[in-house]
């Protein structure tokens, strides 16, 4: 890819702030029949704090706001917007697309292409990927991503099923720790054909792996009993670093894209043992690694490119640099995209 321009990032933080130790309080009478150590949560996740939306936010409205916030920064009319992807695990409803209440709320034109892109925590990636292919070809000169992970309903749900099952061990209670670390957020991403000289990140190489055989590690269904998610968190650790290896050999085996190449990495936000792991097989210096997991935990498709915004705005990753986004999803499926930001 030569030719694609991420133009404008934006997101939106949810106004509440939810404590791992106030999670752990509401468990207070499971922690206690257990024998489970205040403090375990943040302790094997990393995860201090995660924000929630006010209740009864729906995907589209989170997303809405990300989308409304990139538009405004970037200046562009909206008019000139030709292609809109919604790419949230989270959807408002099985059918319409979450995609035509965005293009509502957002004013955009009637011939802007859209639709949903649903890949677990591999979302956003895949929609920069598909947006860039789009771009590439001439097919569209202007895109607009948008991503509203809504986890109000899976942590009730975890919650009110945790303190009802009172058959739980400290053995059955784990697949359900996954979802105690799942957090609300939105981000946006403006795409459009890059110019000549262009000052801004472009998108410029990419590398992918599917690894479906574990399919059955991380699954979640909306029932009776609400959103319900059961993780084998160790098994999918083990191999969802086992699969970021085998794309990472892909990935940096391109001129220009090694480790040394790379002066920042954004990876998904799971858990600060993740983090560790991956570092170590992967070879990264851990110091490259830009993190938002202890604030935000994990919040899905919007965890990578949320990291990716804030490093921008901190100045951690400017212009000069290569950085590249490590993304891991339950199925196992990976994608890894190169950014290079070049000099004026």
């Amino acid at each position: 890819m030569r030719h694609v321009c991420l133009d404008t990032f934006a997101y939106a933080l949810p106004p509440r702030t939810l404590t791992s130790e106030e999670l752990e309080q509401r468990l207070a009478p499971v922690y206690q029949r257990l024998k489970l150590p205040a403090g375990r949560l943040e302790m094997m996740s990393g995860i201090k704090s995660r924000r929630l939306w006010p209740e009864g936010t729906r995907p589209s409205q989170a997303a809405a706001l990300a989308g409304e916030a990139a538009i405004r920064r970037a200046g562009i009319e909206r008019e000139k917007i030709e292609c809109l992807i919604f790419t949230s695990v989270c959807r408002d409803m099985m059918e319409p697309a979450t995609a035509s209440f965005v293009h509502q709320k957002l004013g955009l034109a009637d011939n802007c292409l859209l639709f949903d892109l649903s890949n677990a925590c591999l979302g956003f990636l895949d929609g920069m990927l598909m947006l860039a292919q789009m771009i590439e070809l001439g097919q569209i000169g202007h895109g607009l991503l948008v991503s509203g992970e809504t986890a109000e309903d899976l942590l009730a749900s975890t919650t009110r099923a945790l303190l009802a099952d009172q058959s739980l061990t400290r053995k059955t209670i784990k697949p359900a720790f996954a979802s105690l670390t799942i957090g609300s957020g939105s981000v946006a991403l403006y795409m459009r054909r890059a110019a000549a000289n262009e000052a801004k990140p472009l998108l410029a190489h990419a590398a992918w792996l599917a690894n479906t055989r574990h399919n059955n590690l991380c699954q979640g269904a909306d029932g009776m009993a609400g959103v319900l998610m059961a993780t084998d968190s160790e098994e999918l650790l083990a191999r969802g670093i086992e699969t970021a290896a085998t794309t990472w050999r892909k990935f940096s085996a391109a001129p220009g894209w090694s480790e040394a190449d790379i002066g920042c990495f954004f990876c998904h936000q799971v858990g600060s043992t993740h983090a560790r792991l991956l570092c170590a097989k992967l070879a990264i210096d851990p110091a490259k690694n830009f993190q938002t997991l202890a604030d935000f935990g994990n919040t899905g498709s919007v965890s990578a490119p949320l990291t990716m915004a804030l490093a921008m705005e901190a100045g951690v990753f400017q212009p000069g640099m290569k950085a590249a986004l490590l993304g891991i999803g339950s199925g196992i499926n990976c994608l890894m995209l190169g950014v290079n930001w070049r000099k004026e």
